[in-house]
């Protein structure tokens, strides 16, 4: 009897020992499991952080076994993912966080955009996204995702500055209820107006909001690491989307399929002229509906205006048809390829005239693309001035006919990629030569001769940038001739086509 009870303890203790082992088993089956779950979830959200480099090729670019069929590629056959090596995070003490709401047109915006990145850099603050301008004359709706690769602009500035797309949650309550400082910092100011002025207001309210952005940072007298990091916002990071990228693709395709191609950035808009005051050619009806246009916006603050004179000093973007004879005197092919970079021309077809015959081969967007290429950027002004942005970069020769924002941050961006020919024309120069020419004081031999010797040292080759240190709207705009990120050239004569 003593032995069985003793064996059935034994088989008791046997039992219990086998379900705590059991129980031991078990639990670490779930730990294990735990874990990999965790790393699995670790590497799913590396994968999504990662955005549009190789995370969606290598995710979305294999045909599931729902869609393969007979046509599908070999795996071994695909081409491999390259893979995008993002630069490591830049670690500093957090400052705060700048909001910004850039203000002007596309190109006005981009360069405030550079800006506005390398002064948060230079605070070591958190930059968020910057508001594009929905309320201007062109009042384009366009968010900055719609424009910009924003993941790529976060990712590729992350060893430089935090760039988040928008406020933490507590934050954001704060600023949507609309408790945040917001002020205009001053134009053309040093970084040091920054630090000094800046900086102790974002850490004194955690959050400051810059409501202006043009021209808010000094052309000259900055680090060089700062106007560097300008240039590397505008160069590298502002990459426009996706699909603005492939369009404009598409359109200089067509365009080198016929040769090489000048791109005309003819400033002859409604807006151009009510703004300026500049009616050149214009007929009565016309100017007193341009004047209405100037008092009806009241951001435009210069109203009375004396054309001819704003004219005489070089003040007016030049007319189509006093852009004819400049061309035409630059002795440009009449068989080149004109893309015309612009807005609707005021006039219409009578003011183009003179400008078709000289030059027959005119083109635009809307005659290179179909209807349906273009639907999605109807009434976003900043998305088809993107398109003429990308076709001006890549043309053969630039020529603007006013020197407005697209005008510089093009020519800038020209000198970038190799110093490629932009013509900067000499707007009071040339008004006084036409007037000569067209008045008969001067043959068509002597009038292209000196359009000629005039622009001779104006085709975008190295120059230093002028300086006016105490009129700095009068002098050379660091976009238009970043030189500080320009790679040595050994000047040669400039050739016209």
């Amino acid at each position: 009897m003593k032995g069985k009870i003793g064996i059935g303890i034994r088989a008791m203790g046997w039992k219990t020992n086998a379900r705590s082992s059991s129980s031991s088993s078990k639990m670490k089956v779930w730990i294990i499991r735990g874990t990999t779950m965790v790393l699995l979830w670790t590497c799913l959200v590396q994968l999504t952080a990662l955005g549009d480099t190789w995370g969606p090729r290598v995710l979305k670019g294999w045909p599931s076994s729902s869609t393969q069929d007979s046509h599908s590629l070999d795996v071994k056959f695909l081409p491999a993912a390259p893979v995008r090596v993002l630069p490591h995070k830049r670690v500093y003490q957090n400052n705060g966080y700048l909001m910004v709401s850039c203000n002007g047109g596309l190109n006005q915006m981009r360069s405030a955009i550079c800006d506005m990145v390398a002064i948060a850099r230079f605070l070591n603050v958190t930059l968020i996204v910057p508001e594009l301008d929905k309320t201007s004359f062109w009042a384009d709706p366009s968010e900055f995702e719609d424009i910009f690769d924003v993941n790529h602009f976060i990712t590729s500035l992350r060893d430089e500055v935090r760039i988040l797309k928008q406020l933490p949650p507590r934050l954001k309550k704060r600023a949507d209820l609309g408790i945040v400082h917001t002020m205009p910092p001053i134009s053309w100011s040093d970084i040091s107006y920054y630090h000094n002025q800046i900086l102790p207001l974002i850490k004194k309210y955690k959050i400051v909001h810059l409501n202006r952005t043009d021209a808010r940072l000094a052309n000259n007298g900055q680090p060089l690491e700062l106007q560097k990091l300008r240039c590397r916002v505008n160069f590298d990071a502002l990459r426009f989307t996706p699909q603005i990228e492939s369009l404009g693709r598409r359109i200089v395709q067509r365009l080198r399929q016929n040769g090489p191609f000048l791109v005309l950035h003819l400033r002859y808009e409604m807006d151009m002229l009510a703004f300026s005051g500049c009616t050149q050619g214009c007929n009565l009806d016309e100017v007193e509906e341009l004047t209405r246009m100037r008092y009806a916006y009241p951001w435009w603050k210069e109203k009375i205006i004396n054309s001819e004179l704003k004219r005489k000093d070089g003040l007016c973007p030049l007319t189509p048809e006093e852009t004819t004879l400049t061309l035409r005197a630059l002795d440009i092919d009449r068989d080149i390829q004109i893309y015309i970079a612009a807005g609707e021309i005021y006039g219409g077809q009578r003011r183009m005239a003179d400008l078709a015959a000289a030059f027959p081969k005119l083109v635009r967007k809307e005659t290179l693309l179909g209807a349906d290429d273009l639907q999605l950027f109807q009434n976003h002004s900043s998305q088809m001035a993107a398109l003429d942005y990308l076709v001006s970069l890549d043309s053969d020769i630039f020529v603007p006919t006013y020197d407005g924002n697209m005008a510089k941050v093009v020519e800038g961006h020209r000198r970038y990629l190799g110093f490629k020919k932009t013509i900067t024309l000499d707007r009071k120069l040339l008004v006084e030569l036409i007037d000569k020419y067209t008045s008969g004081s001067l043959s068509w031999d002597e009038f292209s001769n000196a359009v000629k010797d005039a622009h001779s040292a104006r085709m975008g080759s190295p120059k230093k940038r002028v300086v006016v240190s105490d009129r700095p709207k009068e002098e050379d705009y660091f976009y238009a001739n970043p030189e500080e990120c320009l790679q040595p050239l050994e000047t040669k004569p400039v050739s016209i086509l």
